[in-house]
């Protein structure tokens, strides 16, 4: 009686829930093989909205599939600065726009409307590179009023993407930092960052570096549906396992935690990491922000629609009730008992595999102010 009586209840929740959103604006699956978006739609600040559409003609199946392209992203400064309580640093750079790796819940998909691009398959497809980065930042550095202080990159797109392999302007941007010794924070969830194990030991011998790795699941089907273009799981283990035997301070980073889709696999991430040299770890809650909010929605639908509702249920309880909530000081960890639960599961399983015991300390005690060719000649 009781199990009748959870499953009739459970029948009543779904009723009234209605049925699962439909996703007018799909791309069809071959276009976007190995992406992770489902659809294209214009961006927030666009006047028109464009939806592939068949008038009986079959002209959706000429289509051609979505391509990675690149085009030049001209910057005058590449240095970025920001005020949020949240973050450790002040200041960050961004190789590209854009990120091929798919992720279908990166928060930085909102950035391409601001471009006339769709947060969607555009963001994953449609490149920006500032292939002049290391020229910039160098007359940047040169700057008589620039004070040092860590530069974080990888914060917002990953500079280890795909592209990174050929146009090398990550690499770029270290040969400068090595040469001035200026300290910098990486981020990144590719395996591409073991290239510049030359550059990056020689700086962590200066305490100039510090390497965080993203590993949101070892599942490696969910990883491959989730973040197609992205390395394996076990591709980003042997990274941090690489990075640690050279001397370079790593840090795992257990993000995004999706509720009731890899929040299980907290404490095995972290053990994984631990058992390879890792001696650092964080965690950040799932953000949707903007368009994020629909294009996670879709992917979950179409890979995972059993667990559709039960995951915003979870999401909204630890958002105060919305999808997303960006105040500061809770966007990164959410509020409410589930939030809670997480943080303290994170906690006790640092404590038990000894990550957070002590944090390295990046310096600018070395930094050498490179000379600006272009600049004004000193009297003295």
């Amino acid at each position: 009686m009781a199990r009748s009586a959870s499953s009739s209840r459970q029948t009543e929740l779904r009723e009234a829930e209605g049925p699962l959103p439909a996703n007018e604006t799909a791309v069809e699956r071959e276009r976007r093989r190995g992406r992770g978006a489902q659809s294209n739609t214009s961006g927030r600040f666009e006047a028109e909205a464009r939806v592939a559409f068949d008038d009986g003609w079959q002209s959706i199946e000429d289509l051609p599939p979505f391509k990675t392209t690149v085009s030049a992203d001209s910057a005058r400064k590449v240095i970025t600065r920001n005020d949020s309580p949240d973050v450790g640093f002040d200041r960050s750079i961004n190789p590209y726009r854009g990120c091929e790796h798919g992720c279908v819940y990166c928060f930085a998909r909102p950035t391409h409307a601001y471009l006339g691009l769709s947060p969607g398959l555009d963001f994953e497809s449609k490149l920006f590179a500032k292939h002049d980065a290391p020229a910039l930042l160098e007359k940047e550095l040169a700057h008589p009023g620039y004070e040092p202080r860590m530069i974080a990159i990888g914060t917002n797109t990953d500079p280890y993407q795909p592209i990174e392999r050929d146009l090398k302007i990550m690499r770029g941007i270290l040969e400068v930092l090595d040469r001035v010794s200026h300290p910098v924070g990486i981020v990144t969830k590719s395996a591409l960052v073991v290239r510049d194990l030359d550059i990056l030991s020689r700086m962590a011998a200066r305490n100039l570096v510090k390497v965080g790795i993203s590993v949101t699941t070892l599942d490696a089907k969910l990883a491959r549906t989730m973040e197609p273009r992205a390395s394996t799981p076990t591709k980003r283990l042997e990274a941090l396992k690489l990075l640690s035997d050279a001397g370079v301070p790593t840090k795992v980073m257990v993000s995004p935690v999706i509720p009731a889709l890899n929040d299980a696999e907290m404490e095995r991430i972290l053990d994984s990491a631990a058992h390879i040299g890792v001696k650092e770890a964080s965690y950040i809650l799932l953000r949707l922000p903007l368009e994020v909010r629909d294009l996670f929605r879709e992917w979950l639908v179409a890979n995972y629609p059993d667990r559709y509702r039960h995951v915003f249920t979870v999401i909204r309880d630890m958002r105060g009730g919305k999808d997303y909530d960006s105040q500061w000081g809770v966007r990164m960890k959410g509020s409410g008992p589930m939030a809670w639960m997480i943080g303290r599961r994170f906690e006790i399983a640092c404590a038990k595999l000894g990550l957070n015991k002590k944090r390295a300390k990046l310096t600018t005690e070395h930094f050498e102010r490179p000379k600006d060719s272009g600049g004004q000649l000193s009297l003295f």
